[in-house]
This record gives C-alpha cells, sequence and structure tokens, in this order.
C-alpha cells in the first residue's frame, strides 16, 4: 500500500479523495472475505464427510449383498491399501506379516526371490534383482515386466497382492511370465529360498579396489568400512583408486545411504529431503574423513541403481569426488515413512522428496553419469591381429621347441579352473579400471616431475 500511496500523493487532493475509498474498499472486501472463507471450508468439510458416508454405505451394501461372504477385516485392508496406491506407486498399506518382513528385510535377511519390484501401467516392473539370489541366477533383468504370476495376469493386482503371489514357502517353485523389451513373452521357473544379503562385496583387480554394494541395509556401512580396511591392509600403498560398484543396487536405508557417502567426503552436504511442510525440511552434512584416503573413485550406475544408490552417486558426483560411468540411474527420488498404525500393522507413505548437493531433484529424471557406457559383455574374437613376431622368418624372432602350454613330454598341461575375472568380461568395469589406471599414471607423471 506504501508505494500506491506515493504514486498517487504527486497528482493532488484529486488523488487523495481517490484513494479514500479504494482504501475503504480494500477494508470492506477483507471484511466479507472473511465468513466467506469460513463458508468454504466448512463446505469442503461437509463433502469429506458426505464421501465418507458414502464408503459406509457401499462397505454395508458389500456385507449384506455379496454373492459369497466376506472377510470384512480384508476388505477394509483393501480399500486402505487402494487409497494409498493410488497416490503413487510407492506408498501402500503393510498387513503384520507384511510389517514383519519389512523389518527383517532391513537387518539383511528374508525369505523370497530376492528381487525388487514397483507396478508400472499395471505391471510388475524389475527395478533389480540382487546378487547371488533365485531372481538373479535365474537371468531376471532390470526393465523386465513381469505380466503373469503362475499362469495368472497380473494386470489389475494390487502391488501388494502381486508380492503375496510371489512369496511362498522356501524350497517351492513360482513360474513368472516375463515381458522383456520387444521380444515375446516367456517364462522363467525361479525356485523359491530364504535371502541372506551380503550387502558387501570386494575384489582386487590391478592394485584397483573394487567394491560392490547390493543394497543398503544396516549391515552396509559397517561391511564397506572392513572391506575397505582389509584391501589397504593387504595392498597399502599400491592401491591406485577404488570403483564403487552401485548397478542393480534398488536402495534401502536412508541413514545408510548418508553414512556411505559420508565414508568418502571429507565435508559438504550429502542430501536434503524437502515434504510439504518446509519447516520440516533436513539436509545431512558430511563429516571429516575419507576411507579412501583421497584416492581416485570411479562409480557405476546404470537403469536399476535407485534409491539409495542414486543419493550417493548424486553427492559424490556433485562434490566432484567421484566420477559417474555407466547408464542413467532409475530415478526414484522420494522418501517413504513407515508409519505404525493401529498395533498391527503400518502404511508405507510418501512424505518427502530427496535433493542432491547442488538442490535438484532426480525423481523420474534419474542421475546421469558424467560417462555414458552402455552394458557389454567382453568376447574375445577367433583369428586376433598380426603383428611382426607372427611373420614366418622375421629379425630377432624368438622360437621355442615348446609352447608354454605343453609339458616335456608334449602332453597337453592341465590345470584347474580359474575364478571367473569379471574384470575381463564386464564392460563397464574394465572401462572404469581403465579409467583409473589411467589417472594414476598422470598423477604419478606430475609427482615425479
Amino acid at each position: 500500500m506504501r508505494h500506491i500511496i506515493t504514486r498517487f500523493i504527486p497528482a493532488g487532493n484529486r488523488a487523495k479523495r481517490v484513494m479514500v475509498p479504494f482504501l475503504c474498499g480494500m477494508l470492506m472486501a477483507g471484511i466479507f472475505a472473511m465468513p466467506t472463507l469460513t463458508s468454504a471450508k466448512s463446505n469442503k468439510n461437509e463433502e469429506i464427510y458426505r464421501q465418507l458416508g458414502l464408503f459406509g454405505d457401499i462397505f454395508q451394501r458389500v456385507r449384506e449383498s455379496y454373492v459369497d461372504e466376506v472377510d470384512e477385516k480384508a476388505l477394509i485392508e483393501a480399500a486402505i491399501n487402494g487409497m494409498l496406491t493410488s497416490l503413487d506407486p510407492h506408498s501402500s498399506f503393510l498387513d503384520t506379516e507384511n510389517f514383519s518382513n519389512m523389518q527383517v528385510q532391513t537387518k539383511g535377511k528374508f525369505g523370497g526371490l530376492g528381487i525388487e519390484i514397483t507396478m508400472e501401467n499395471g505391471l510388475i516392473r524389475v527395478v533389480s534383482p540382487i546378487d547371488d539370489t533365485p531372481a538373479a541366477k535365474a537371468g531376471l533383468q532390470p526393465e523386465d515386466y513381469i505380466i503373469a504370476v503362475d499362469g495368472e495376469a497380473v494386470m489389475g493386482m494390487a502391488l501388494s497382492e502381486a508380492v503375496d503371489k510371489l512369496r511362498g514357502k522356501v524350497g517351492s517353485d513360482v513360474t513368472v511370465t516375463i515381458q522383456r523389451a520387444q521380444n515375446d513373452p516367456f517364462d522363467v521357473t525361479v525356485t523359491r529360498d530364504t535371502i541372506k544379503i551380503r550387502s558387501v562385496r570386494s575384489e582386487v583387480y590391478d592394485n584397483i579396489g573394487y567394491l560392490r554394494i547390493t543394497t543398503f541395509s544396516e549391515q552396509t556401512s559397517p561391511g564397506l568400512k572392513d572391506a575397505v580396511e582389509k584391501i589397504f591392509a593387504e595392498h597399502d600403498d599400491e592401491i591406485k583408486g577404488f570403483v564403487l560398484d552401485l548397478r542393480n543396487n534398488p536402495g534401502g536405508l536412508l541413514n545408510e545411504a548418508i553414512a556411505v557417502s559420508d565414508a568418502f567426503l571429507d565435508a559438504g552436504e550429502i542430501v536434503s529431503t524437502r515434504g510439504r511442510d518446509e519447516k520440516n525440511a533436513s539436509r545431512a552434512y558430511a563429516k571429516p574423513g575419507d576411507i579412501a584416503r583421497g584416492l581416485p573413485l570411479v562409480v557405476l550406475i546404470n537403469s536399476g541403481s535407485a534409491s539409495a544408490s542414486e543419493i550417493v552417486a548424486g553427492a559424490l558426483k556433485d562434490h566432484q569426488r567421484a566420477v559417474l560411468l555407466g547408464t542413467r540411474s532409475f530415478g526414484k527420488g522420494s522418501v517413504q515413512s513407515v508409519i505404525p498404525v493401529s498395533g498391527t500393522g503400518a502404511m508405507r507413505l510418501t512424505t518427502a522428496r530427496y535433493y542432491t548437493p547442488s538442490g535438484v531433484s532426480i525423481q523420474a529424471t534419474g542421475i546421469t553419469p558424467n560417462i555414458e557406457v552402455a552394458l557389454a559383455r567382453i568376447e574375445e574374437l577367433e583369428g586376433g591381429n598380426t603383428r611382426e613376431e607372427d611373420l614366418k622368418g622375421a629379425l630377432d624372432k624368438t622360437s621355442n621347441d615348446q609352447t608354454a602350454s605343453e609339458s616335456d613330454d608334449g602332453s597337453a598341461a592341465t590345470s584347474p579352473p580359474e575364478k571367473v575375472d569379471q574384470s575381463k568380461i564386464d564392460y563397464q568395469l574394465a572401462r572404469a579400471l581403465d579409467l583409473i589406471q589411467g589417472v594414476a599414471i598422470f598423477t604419478k607423471d606430475k609427482t615425479t616431475q
């Protein structure tokens, strides 16, 4: 109002006379608006009560008139679950059994197929199979669609109903019908088992530490620190860098994602979560200390890297602590709170979105790698290249009567089968190792100058 008055004063008394009714009009509008707002709120409440009454009428009619007698408790739970699943694919109702299973799962041991799924367009979409589980061994892949379970179509099922059909007694089989890309659907039979998740696995390839995180459970951050300490204890100054593999990692506990990010960062924001009320926004920050001792770090991601994996990848990318290599991540940037209700179950409700340190939400967009490398498999081609030493009669060519693969008596030497070296067949991993080798050479040359 001060701005308007200043504008009108130079015009003289006429301007002042105009301003008086203008101000009065503003005040009267405010007075009359108050009952209008109250009335609107009252009408909205009345509509809500009317809709709740409608629900009660329909529930009663189903109880009395449905062709078969219904389980009233199951009917109410189905209605609640329908309300929650209509919000987004990650909100749902957990009955007592499912709530108990979820609590066990976060501790790193549970029964099932070992697969992270979501509902998309009425079908079950595979986010990722978990390493060393029946689903992974059966060949299920990220972005597969499960269109039927034991011959029953999943179209129209709630996610919780589909999950119940996939679960079963340990040792029993379930047949899932898979739609992969544009290929014809095919059946895969999977034997259910008790899933014991080894959250962190580690290897050393050419003096480069390889750290594979399969999921973010209570075991993750302690397992990661133990793995890094073991690598340094065995190789110490020989280590040139680390590869952190988050491919096909469906996520898990938010606090574990923060702990893993913090393990490689000395300072700065890791992630922020913001809900409907900005007052409840929270931010997590890194504390001093880098378990990798500042060595080069490459993070592998793909379309199966979701949720907590994306928090870690986003934090390390924004702080330029790591180079991200692979393909764009899944894009789940929402936070679910598990809220116990009525002492019998819980509801999983989306309560916030999370943001990377640069303030970007990755919901439905994902994390884009610094270096895009599609999934491929390295295979040795027959023939190979011809070089000078391969030519007959070449100068300075060293000839041996026996090859290294033959024994003195001319018989072929035999040796026990060796463990498969993933760095020789995994194209994305091989490129990550090459990148660290290059950085190590460059850094060493700069140091010696």
